[in-house]
């Protein structure tokens, strides 16, 4: 009879026990941080120093896992599908969350059904430099001298849909000039011919920028923030140079696989945010031509439709296709 009693409450006792056994609290083990970058540059930095942070926070490892190509969608792709424990994070950038579903018929993830978000980390502004052979010592000067040779004139990117060419392409919009678009594979390669004179003008992330501006082998026209860069203060923006619709520029946050616990999502907006407005991180960040942020997962939810809503808008009124 005790036999028979035992078995037959053990279905209702081993939940109890297995919950009980298992309901380890978080983290247990590093966590995974996939960057959809090749190692190196703004995005790096970035990642880096969020993910170091939250170790530390999290008394567990947050490794670095750059999973770079395709414009983002490897890395993408890989962190969509990640299990949802908690154990796999991804650093959601511009590219992949705004400007990829605007250029691409056909993704391998949906960045609003494969992913939930946690917050946004920061926003570098894009500063647009020429090189020193171009006469044109304001963006009101650039304009003028567009309009007078349309077409004649050229700007470099880091590759056709990216940030630096988008931004490009809304100044043509936003100042109805006819300037020739010149793809790179990649913003470095592009710095280094606007630095020879082969091309006149790019729009790129200000830390890789100033060390060529400062050294006067480039000239800083304007930059496509909303208030002047501390790590730039010399540089106008846009707006103060006539033309606030051009005001824009690259971001990142974090994002977890959409079924991630809500508990977990939690704790680690918690830890995020406190970084963002720990002294230490701003300083160093700012100094190197970003602007820290930390929002809520809701606000960031609604920062990343906001921003594919306005890129989507600039690239269907550019025609801009990927490749």
């Amino acid at each position: 009879m005790r036999s028979w009693i035992y078995f037959s409450l053990f279905p209702f006792l081993f939940p109890l026990g297995y919950g009980s056994a298992f309901a380890q609290p978080y983290p247990t083990h590093p966590i995974r941080l996939i960057l959809p970058f090749p190692a190196g540059g703004p995005s790096d930095i970035i990642a880096r120093t969020f993910g170091a942070k939250l170790g530390e926070a999290l008394g567990q490892q947050v490794v670095p896992d750059n999973r770079g190509g395709a414009s983002g969608q490897i890395g993408a792709d890989l962190a969509a599908h990640a299990a949802p424990d908690g154990y796999t994070i991804f650093l959601g950038a511009i590219g992949v969350m705004a400007l990829n579903p605007n250029l691409y018929q056909k993704l391998p993830y949906d960045p609003d059904r494969d992913f939930r978000p946690v917050s946004l980390l920061s926003s570098s502004p894009y500063i647009l430099l020429v090189t020193t052979s171009l006469p044109a010592k304001s963006v009101k000067e650039l304009v003028a001298l567009a309009k007078a040779k349309p077409g004649q004139l050229n700007f470099a990117s880091g590759g056709m849909g990216t940030g630096n060419h988008l931004s490009g392409e809304l100044l043509k919009l936003a100042a109805g000039v006819d300037i020739a678009h010149v793809p790179y594979k990649g913003a470095s390669a592009a710095v280094g011919d606007v630095i020879a004179g082969n091309v006149q003008m790019l729009f790129v992330n200000v830390l890789p920028a100033l060390p060529h501006v400062k050294s006067g082998r480039v000239r800083a026209l304007a930059i496509t923030s909303g208030h002047r860069s501390k790590a730039a203060p010399d540089v106008p923006t846009f707006g103060e140079a006539g033309f606030p619709a051009v005001e824009n520029g690259s971001w990142h946050g974090i994002v977890v696989p959409a079924r991630v616990n809500p508990a977990i999502v939690k704790r680690l907006n918690e830890e995020l945010v406190k970084i963002a407005r720990s002294p230490e991180v701003k300083d160093r960040l700012e100094a190197q031509g970003a602007e820290v942020k930390g929002t809520t997962p809701e606000e960031f939810g609604a920062f990343i439709k906001t921003e594919r809503e306005r890129w989507g808008k600039v690239i269907r009124a550019a025609g801009v296709k990927a490749e």
